[in-house]
């Protein structure tokens, strides 16, 4: 069989998505997707539910109902935007940023050991997905996305 990036890629993700489902429930009895959200809220600065909605690829009513959990949790701080509407402003709870510092040091090992038993430098690794995702993001602003 020849060459088959894209496919790789996709079952590489889908698979990493998996494993860090299982040790994010297992360990702290969250979700990835809802760490992804806390993340994407602390460290992107997905403000609002609707950013949050587009950087997660989800709907606004999907983001709507995970951040209720999340605050419910005491996660997430959901408040009314100021300037009105039916928008909803997001920060992350003191706990909330707690979790996501302790989340990532634990993943970021777990992945450097992962990356090296593969054979590959974990920083070469690194750089090189660096290098892609700001092509992808120079492309994209080329594009007017």
């Amino acid at each position: 069989m020849g060459r088959n990036l894209s496919l790789d890629l996709h079952v590489l993700i889908a698979r990493l998505d998996r494993a860090a489902d299982r040790l994010l429930r297992a360990s702290h009895g969250i979700s990835y997707n809802r760490f992804l959200a806390l993340t994407l809220v602390g460290e992107l600065g997905a403000s609002t539910q609707r950013t949050l909605a587009e950087y997660l690829g989800v709907t606004e009513a999907s983001v709507s109902r995970m951040a209720g959990v999340l605050a419910a949790d005491g996660l997430l701080d959901v408040r009314p935007d100021p300037g009105g509407g039916r928008r909803h402003r997001l920060s992350l709870t003191k706990a909330g940023e707690e979790l996501v510092a302790s989340v990532r040091r634990g993943f970021e090992d777990k992945l450097a050991v992962l990356v090296e038993q593969s054979g590959i430098a974990y920083e070469e690794y690194a750089e090189q997905t660096a290098r892609l995702l700001s092509t992808f993001d120079r492309l994209e602003k080329e594009a007017g996305r």
